[in-house]
């Protein structure tokens, strides 16, 4: 399993016409592309579309919450059979997976999902994942799958990050497509906040996602599929918007920290906490100024400074209701240094 992991995520918008359907010569498109560079990489498919492929089926279809998870659940195997039907011709089979949020919270659970796509591989399937937005406890607008994609590329240490848009990579002033960022800040300046018709993300959420993972030593490449070869030309740099990675030397274990799988709750720290953790020390609860949220033992919480800018996440080594009980404790252990990731 030496090759190299990529993830390829397909919006909404890129893959579907405007009444929702999905548009079945871009994603044979999608096959023939993947199938090109399937010998090099062991890649996972992140698709969106599921809800405007399930829509039309919903009578008085208006968008509310229940609606939507209901397009959901007859769009996924709409949208899954397509791509068998696209990925047939060039013996490829592929394998639905079903994702939330939690499934990157608990180490063992994430552990158990990569084993499993491992044996996908190992057996030349293509895993095509989407959110499990049937079941998701948490509405739809908060979690997209630029996160998704983000999420399980930070876990399987990703070489490379593939986020196709309609647009086809971050625009300028101009409308044109700036071709490589080596920081995101730089760009945001360029992005306007109105989201394509059918998606619930969009540019702000493709590049705050990608600083994320451009920080773990990911490139990523923000790119379309309306011109010709438009993946292939992406990889290797010949089209889109490629964010340029940072050098970074975290274990597998810390970049599936890292990405913050499920924030269960917020520390705010004092200065001398924040001068410890830059130090890679421990935090101890006499740093800690406040407490957000309710968390057990072992949960991911985020760490910010006194100005309440995010500088760490956390494996908390207690859980909130005995830290708050502790927070003048001398010496007492919110979270070990090692299990502590700078953001």
């Amino acid at each position: 399993m030496s090759k190299p992991i990529i993830i390829v995520k397909f919006g909404t918008a890129a893959i579907t016409r405007p009444s929702g359907e999905p548009d079945l010569e871009i994603m044979k498109r999608i096959a023939a592309e993947v199938a090109e560079v399937h010998d090099a990489y062991r890649v996972i498919i992140v698709s969106s579309g599921a809800v405007g492929a399930g829509k039309s089926f919903i009578k008085r279809y208006k968008g509310s919450l229940s609606q939507r998870k209901a397009a959901a659940s007859i769009g996924n195997p709409l949208l899954i059979n397509i791509y068998s039907e696209v990925f047939k011709p060039y013996g490829i089979p592929i394998a639905q997976g079903l994702c939330e949020r939690r499934h990157f919270a608990h180490r063992a659970q994430f552990l158990q999902l990569k084993d499993t796509f491992e044996e996908l591989w190992r057996n030349g399937v293509i895993p095509i994942v989407n959110e499990n937005d049937v079941v998701s406890d948490r509405e739809l607008k908060f979690s997209d799958n630029d996160e998704l994609a983000t999420l399980l590329a930070a876990g399987f240490g990703a070489e490379a990050l593939m986020l196709c848009t309609s647009v086809g990579g971050v625009l300028d002033e101009a409308g044109e497509i700036v071709s490589k960022v080596s920081d995101v800040k730089e760009v945001f300046r360029f992005v306007r906040t109105d989201k394509s018709f059918l998606g619930l993300g969009g540019m702000a959420s493709k590049l705050t996602f990608a600083k994320m993972a451009t920080k773990m030593g990911i490139r990523v490449v923000i790119f379309g599929m309306r011109e010709s070869q438009g993946l292939l030309k992406a990889l290797k740099g010949l089209a889109g918007t490629e964010l340029l990675s940072h050098k970074s030397t975290l274990s597998a274990r810390n970049r599936w920290l890292g990405s913050g799988g499920l924030i269960s709750g917020k520390l705010q720290v004092d200065a001398g906490a924040e001068r410890a953790i830059l130090k890679r020390n421990s935090l101890l609860a006499v740093g800690v100024t406040s407490v957000t949220g309710d968390f057990e033992s072992g949960e991911i919480v985020e760490v910010s400074n006194p100005d309440g800018t995010a500088i760490a996440v956390a494996r908390a080594k207690i859980a909130s209701a005995e830290l708050l009980q502790n927070m003048k404790t001398l010496n007492y252990e919110v979270a070990n240094a090692n299990d502590i990731v700078l953001l």
